[in-house]
């Protein structure tokens, strides 16, 4: 960095400068580096994401469910399976066929021969529960952090799935006047809270729609602290209400942002402490990263979809639960 000797020193283009000066600060100019810090990208090598689930595995489960188990596969193996799949956007069937088909997928991670597909679906029924994927969700954030602990700002919001593949444009095909869309009564909700740094995924609650997102706030918020060291919270009006304030401030030390819009519409101020201050001195510079959030919904749906494949609720949940930790196995941190 260069202190600022007026107009003409022989500055160069991408210097930052420290003065403060309104007529120096047009010259002033950050490298691209400086905010492509820490950045991640995703993974486009299945062999990659393969020995990257296996190893999440093997670091959050034990190898066999039971003693006196086949001991055919072990669960690190059926597990980055089930994250091929998700990878993939394929089903069970598809997954084993791709499999038999390439030897060198089944040597990437030691399998002897292709499983069954039923051995698959039976194996997302155990390591797929809502108990059993948290040791899996934190092993992947314990890998992708690596040393590092700490997350100075995250994001929080949920989006809903598609139940089917129907396209958009015979939605809109569908009505007399042409102007028809889709309308659910229930469908698959997920509720994330992801760094604003690298988009990762530290806490999920996976359930079924509409519902409000106000209650899951407090879940979110514990779980990640539990895993990282966090500092701030940006999250939507629909997250707005003076205990998850309380929660985050007083009991976790987290800043909030959080619009205080939720209620009937008022010229008075609200009653409560924090969301008192949210109206009158709202930190709109720490909530303008809220949109990170939605990078990694974005990201979730073009790399593996937007609908998902179960039937019943207890399936759909599960599908979410996969469709959250093949999104994080598939992290890469880019170089700075």
């Amino acid at each position: 960095m260069l202190p600022c000797r007026g107009k003409g020193d022989g500055r160069e283009k991408g210097d930052i400068l420290l003065c403060r000066k309104p007529a120096c600060r047009p010259l002033v100019s950050t490298p691209v580096a400086f905010y492509n810090e820490g950045m991640s990208t995703t993974s486009k090598s299945p062999k990659a994401v393969l020995l990257a689930a296996q190893a999440v595995a093997a670091e959050a489960i034990p190898a066999y469910a039971h003693r006196f188990s086949p001991k055919s596969y072990t669960q690190h193996q059926v597990f980055a399976c089930l994250v091929l799949k998700a990878f993939l956007k394929t089903d069970y069937r598809g997954v084993t066929a791709l499999l038999a088909d390439c030897p060198d997928l089944r040597a990437t991670i030691g399998l002897r021969r292709t499983p069954h597909y039923t051995t698959l679906q039976k194996a997302a029924k155990r390591l797929l529960a809502s108990e059993a994927t948290t040791p899996l969700l934190d092993a992947t954030v314990r890998r992708f952090l690596a040393r590092r602990r700490r997350v100075g700002l995250a994001a929080a919001d949920a989006t809903g799935f598609e139940t089917r593949h129907v396209s958009p444009y015979f939605l809109r095909r569908a009505g007399r006047d042409g102007k028809r869309t889709q309308r659910y009564t229930r469908f698959p909700k997920l509720d994330i809270l992801s760094s604003c740094r690298d988009h990762l995924i530290l806490a999920a609650c996976v359930g079924q729609g509409p519902r409000p997102d106000v209650t899951n706030f407090g879940k979110l918020v514990r779980a990640a602290a539990r895993r990282v060291r966090l500092s701030r919270v940006a999250a939507d009006a629909g997250y707005d209400s003076e205990a998850n304030h309380e929660l985050a401030r007083d009991e976790l030390g987290i800043r909030t942002a959080i619009p205080p819009t939720r209620g009937r519409p008022s010229a008075n101020l609200p009653t409560g402490k924090y969301r008192r201050q949210m109206k009158q001195r709202f930190p709109r510079r720490m909530y303008r990263q809220r949109w990170q959030a939605e990078t990694v919904f974005s990201s979730m749906k073009r790399r593996q979809g937007s609908a998902v494949s179960g039937r019943s609720y207890w399936s759909r949940c599960r599908d979410l639960w996969l469709a959250v930790l093949t999104h994080n196995i598939m992290l890469e941190r880019q170089a700075c």
